[in-house]
């Protein structure tokens, strides 16, 4: 990429950030990935105003609520991802840029009617799940579609959630999940919404590829954008009267998550780390073991496979430290049969 998007956007070579704004969302209007291209400079450039004035001139342009959330600020949110990923920004650059995109959301809010004559929907993360942002895009579709959502935020603990809706008593729940280490969590939500007869619509790659591990953890639909999430929504009768998920297997994966201390000592004497990785350590042998629990509780191997692969991905100086990690656990739970052959078949995984 030669230039910055904004400029080759408005096809002038200089001028004022609000210049540059104007022309870049006249010039977007009719490309996405032009749009995008000038989104991803806002907030390399930490713009909020401009990213702001981007935004409301695609909107004033024609583009509805979905297209400018889902296929511009959700599509520049996976590339930041990825340069975070990849070792091109840090995390703080990551935060600085995500946190322009939740105040572009919120100007978009401002912008949706007020409306929910379709009926009340509650959003809610996954209890430990932080990254909200992708969540609150979702919250803001469908709020665009004509139903009035009560987004109650990051990490949402089960017990607060069922409350809330013994309070309220919502037509369904929308459960977003970044992180498939959360599935044992976001099933014991899904069970508890189920018992006060609220279906759940799933949402976030943290149900899978497709979803596929969704029906596994009791949600009766699952959606890959907040564009499905509208469209399922209007199934939600449907979706009430569908059966209940078998129940899991086996209790293996609770015992796996109940020993997560003593497996964390043990990893920790077995591979003996310097006194500035011990910390590292543990938290990366308490996400194995979590995504372990998740990989049984849904009976797939290639959950905990995956997230061996990104770890490597993410940390790849470290692949000798994982593959002795991950045996130290297996040699750790060795009384527990599942566990111990779907530590062995991620440390097989490329």
């Amino acid at each position: 990429m030669t230039g910055t998007p904004a400029d080759e956007v408005s096809g002038t070579p200089s001028g004022t950030p609000a210049d540059e704004a104007s022309g870049a969302a006249g010039g977007a209007a009719g490309d996405g990935a032009v749009a995008v291209d000038a989104y991803l400079d806002c907030l390399d450039r930490v713009d909020a105003d401009a990213a702001t004035r981007l935004v409301l001139g695609l909107l004033d342009a024609g583009w509805s609520v979905a297209d400018v959330l889902v296929d511009l600020v959700a599509e520049a949110q996976r590339e930041i991802g990825r340069r975070w990923l990849t070792g091109r920004w840090s995390v703080a650059q990551e935060h600085a840029a995500t946190h322009v995109s939740e105040q572009v959301v919120a100007a978009v809010a401002r912008r949706i009617p007020v409306a929910g004559h379709r009926g009340h929907v509650v959003l809610a993360c996954v209890e430990g799940e932080w990254h909200a942002l992708a969540a609150r895009i979702v919250a803001e579709v469908v709020r665009a579609g004509g139903w009035r959502v009560t987004f109650l935020g990051a990490s949402v603990p089960p017990r607060h959630l069922v409350t809330y809706l013994h309070q309220t008593g919502p037509d369904a729940v929308l459960l977003s999940c970044v992180q498939p280490n959360r599935l044992t969590r976001a099933a014991r939500m899904i069970e508890m919404c189920r018992s006060a007869d609220v279906p759940v619509v799933a949402g976030g790659p943290g149900f899978g590829p497709d979803g596929r591990w969704a029906a596994a953890v009791g949600a009766m639909a699952w959606g890959a954008s907040a564009r499905d999430a509208v469209d399922l929504l209007e199934r939600r009768f449907e979706l009430a009267s569908a059966d209940a998920p078998a129940p899991p297997p086996g209790d293996e994966h609770v015992a796996v998550l109940r020993r997560r201390r003593e497996v964390v000592q043990a990893v920790d004497l077995a591979l003996a780390p310097g006194e500035d990785e011990s910390e590292l350590l543990a938290a990366t042998v308490a996400q194995v073991l979590e995504s372990l629990a998740a990989s049984i509780r849904v009976g797939d191997p290639e959950l905990v496979a995956e997230f061996v692969r990104w770890q490597r991905q993410t940390f790849a100086a470290r692949r000798p430290l994982h593959d002795a990690l991950l045996a130290a656990c297996a040699a750790a739970l060795t009384e527990h049969p599942q566990a111990t052959r779907y530590l062995e078949l991620a440390r097989r995984t490329d």
